[in-house]
């Protein structure tokens, strides 16, 4: 009988020890950013214009959090190696599509667009007077998104306010540019002659619920994006609305300026495959 019972307490004992150290794994995983994603880096400088190869090239694991999506994933090595370097690159660097001379036909909208996420196209500004303004914007830029539009539910019927809808958003596309210089700039002069503005269109990467925010967005008012610098990963939180009685307001506009919205901290976040 005693027998059984230190069996038994063993074998609890045993499960119970693997199902910590599996709980514990786990959870080092997640605060860690998740699965790790192997993903294609330098292992030597490439000069712009060399011709990628086989030795060029290594793998690297990342968490699934923390991957750009423009990374190239180790499983597509065969699509990049024999393309040109658009950029410089230096060792250890992570390679992005966007650092490769890839055609549009090689190079189709959907291709980039990296599963979980969504190509969004919109007509955005950068300026109210400026037409032109996102011919400056490139592929592989990220912008913020704000909205201007009626407030409802202020006393004035013509209030207007401004709202940061979405931050650090990829550009997937300008017009019919993914990134190619020379097929982008023939393709959106032939478009400008034919009366279409290209640089006014910009495809977004967006997932699924941002995509629908910014499509309700688009029908409640006007839609401006404000370029950032690819290193800022900050997301600002406690952004507040602005609404057009600031502009006539000497305080409130001084506040604008004086205001910096704290950064939210970037938690891990686990996403989800399709």
């Amino acid at each position: 009988m005693n027998r059984s019972a230190f069996f038994l307490a063993l074998v609890l004992s045993v499960s119970g020890a693997l199902l910590l150290l599996l709980y514990m794994r786990q959870f080092e995983r997640e605060m860690s950013g998740g699965e790790p994603v192997l993903l294609l880096m330098a292992v030597k400088p490439i000069e712009r214009g060399a011709v990628v190869t086989e030795d060029m090239l290594a793998t690297r694991a990342v968490p699934i959090a923390y991957v750009e999506d423009r990374a190239v994933k180790a499983v597509e090595r065969a699509k990049v190696v024999g393309l040109e370097a658009s950029v410089s690159l230096q060792a250890q660097q992570t390679l992005l599509w966007t650092d490769l001379a890839i055609t549009t036909e090689e190079r189709d909208l959907s291709a980039l667009v990296q599963p979980g996420r969504r190509g969004f196209t919109v007509r955005a500004m950068t300026g109210a007077d400026d037409t032109r303004g996102n011919a400056l914007i490139r592929p592989g830029d990220y912008v913020d998104v704000i909205v201007t539009m009626t407030n409802e539910q202020a006393l004035a019927a013509t209030e207007q306010t401004s709202v940061v809808l979405l931050q650090r958003v990829l550009v997937l596309a300008v017009g019919n540019d993914t990134g190619t210089s020379e097929s982008g700039v023939a393709g959106g002069k032939r478009q400008e002659s034919a009366g279409f503005q290209p640089e006014r269109v910009l495809t977004l990467s967006l997932n699924l619920q941002e995509s629908q925010l910014l499509a309700l967005a688009l029908e409640k008012g006007r839609l401006s994006v404000a370029v950032r610098n690819p290193e800022d990963q900050r997301v600002l939180g406690d952004v507040p609305d602005v609404r057009s009685a600031a502009l006539f307001d000497t305080a409130a506009r001084r506040d604008v300026q004086r205001r910096e919205p704290r950064a939210k901290a970037l938690q891990p976040v686990k996403i989800e495959g399709p």
